[in-house]
This record gives structure tokens, C-alpha cells and sequence, in this order.
């Protein structure tokens, strides 16, 4: 059974979320530390995954990002990814705490834009003696680049600028929605985006996610490189799962950057899109083996 939890960032912010104990599993148990992609909170199958784990001998400590779900953190809807990763850290200090974990055995999973954040944690944080990287961003402006019309960048650079000069004089930060059904424009502009959200949006009414982020979210997306820490994150054992399919994330990004990382490592390609990865079949092919994972390795 799944426990409220509660912790306070270096810098004094509630972060929210659940605490899932390992079953079956007689004193201090290996923990995951999990968290989700560009604004998307626990409930969009979060808990699918950390339940799994948890039959299978982990803990799972799930978590919403900063100004995000139900955590706390001003302005709400601003995806900052440095902040992100530094909250992963303090998840992990908080981890070591509970009862029931292994200090020594924590690892570290992460999707989409958190699978960025897994690399670049893993990377610098040896505390972590295990990731796994699911459909993760590799490089910001690349998938930027080829979400984003080449006509828009210039109008896109040049509102960045403007919200820029007005947040320094004291106005309130540009908002731009997550997704859009239409044309019109949005931080994640794809069809299977809209999808994947609004689904989540129209059967789970009393959902703590909003359509909204900051334009800065954006401009920091565009900016966001967890390719050169790749290298750097052997000897701890890496999985990274990518979707075949994959537009939102690219595959071919992700398959190029997995060839620079070192032993011990591993690939799950599955034949999907981006979002198919969290659900249904390709839930119950890359869930065991993520298990597996880490199982072996913590």
C-alpha cells in the first residue's frame, strides 16, 4: 500500500508524492526514485510502473516536479530543467531516509523529459547505482528544431526576448499551453501529444495537471543538452528504452546517443510512439525488463 509522502528541496521546496514499500522483501530494500516528463504528473502511469516494481522487490519513491502536481514552487507551470534535476537529488537524500530503504541500493528511472534528467543525474551522482531512461530527450535544440516550422524560429527567439525584458521588469511570466488540438501553438506540438493529455484530462477530472507552462519553460527546453553526460555515467549500469516511433523524442537521436555511453549498459527498442511506451502492451513487454534491471544491478 502506497504512503502520502513529503520532503522539502535544499532550497525549502515541497515537493509531493507517494512512497511505494517493497513487498515481500525482509529489511532495508533497493528504492527507485521516479519522476515524469515536461509537465506531466504521477498519476499519468507513474503508478502503473511503481506498483510493478514494488511486487517485484523495489520501493519506489514517486514524486512531482516543482511548480508542478501537487507540489509546491512559484510560478506553477514553469519547467526548469536544472531545477528538476537538483529535486531528483534531494529525492534521493530524502530516500536514504525512509525506513525500509537501502541507502546503498537506490536507483534512479525517468520518461521522456525526466529520462534526460535520469542521464545527467546518473552522471554526476554516484549515490545512484542504477538508471533507467525511458523515450528520453537527448538534445533540446534538435528536437526543437524539428518540432518547430524553421519559418517560426525567428518569432519564437523573438518572443523569448520579449518575455525576457518584461519578467525583468516585474511583469508576470508568459504562459503558453502544453498542447493544442488545433494549429495553434504549444510547447509539445504533436498529435499524439494532445492525445495523450487530454485523454488523461477527460478521465481524470479532479487531475492536478494544467495545460499550461511558462514561454521560459520553452526557451529552457530549446536550451536543455543531457547528451555529453552519457559518457560519463559508466560504470553505473544504464538501461535506456526507446519507442521506434518515436517524433517527439527522435529515435535516431536517442539510438545515437546510447552508442556513446559505456558498459554496463542496455537497449529495449519497442515498436511504438512516444506515449504508447507507458500503457497496454508495451507497458507489459518493458516493465519486466526494466524489473529485471534493476533487480539485477541493486
Amino acid at each position: 500500500m502506497r504512503e502520502n509522502i513529503e520532503f522539502r528541496t535544499e532550497d525549502g521546496v515541497t515537493l509531493r508524492g507517494w512512497f511505494y514499500p517493497a513487498q515481500g522483501v525482509a529489511g532495508p530494500a533497493p528504492t527507485i526514485v521516479m519522476a515524469h516528463g515536461f509537465s506531466a504528473v504521477r498519476e499519468m502511469h507513474l503508478d502503473d510502473f511503481a506498483e510493478y516494481f514494488s511486487r517485484h522487490g523495489l520501493a519506489c519513491l514517486v514524486y512531482d516536479h516543482r511548480n508542478l502536481g501537487a507540489s509546491d514552487g512559484s510560478p506553477h507551470g514553469h519547467v526548469d530543467p536544472v531545477a528538476q534535476i537538483r529535486g531528483y537529488r534531494d529525492a534521493i537524500s530524502h530516500a536514504e531516509t525512509l525506513p525500509g530503504v537501502d541507502p546503498a541500493r537506490i536507483g534512479i528511472w525517468g520518461s521522456s523529459y525526466s529520462g534526460g534528467h535520469v542521464l545527467v543525474v546518473a552522471a554526476i551522482d554516484r549515490r545512484v547505482k542504477a538508471v533507467v531512461s525511458q523515450v528520453p530527450l537527448v538534445g533540446g535544440l534538435e528536437a526543437a528544431r524539428r518540432l518547430i516550422r524553421g519559418d517560426y524560429w525567428a518569432g519564437l527567439r523573438a518572443n523569448f526576448d520579449a518575455d525576457r525584458r518584461a519578467r525583468l521588469q516585474g511583469a508576470a511570466p508568459a504562459m503558453i499551453p502544453v498542447v493544442d488540438e488545433g494549429n495553434g501553438p504549444s510547447a509539445l506540438p504533436t498529435p499524439d501529444s494532445w492525445a495523450f493529455f487530454d485523454n488523461h484530462r477527460r478521465t481524470h477530472p479532479d487531475t492536478t495537471w494544467v495545460n499550461a507552462v511558462t514561454l521560459h519553460s520553452v526557451e529552457l527546453f530549446a536550451e536543455y543538452e543531457p547528451w555529453p553526460h552519457i559518457p560519463r555515467i559508466g560504470p553505473t549500469p544504464l538501461m535506456m528504452v526507446v519507442a521506434r516511433d518515436d517524433h517527439l523524442t527522435p529515435a535516431d537521436m536517442t539510438l545515437a546517443a546510447y552508442e556513446t555511453a559505456l558498459e554496463p549498459k542496455s537497449l529495449l527498442v519497442l515498436p511504438c510512439g512516444h506515449f504508447d511506451a507507458y500503457t497496454g502492451a508495451m507497458f507489459a513487454r518493458s516493465a519486466p525488463a526494466q524489473a529485471d534491471w534493476f533487480s539485477r544491478h541493486l
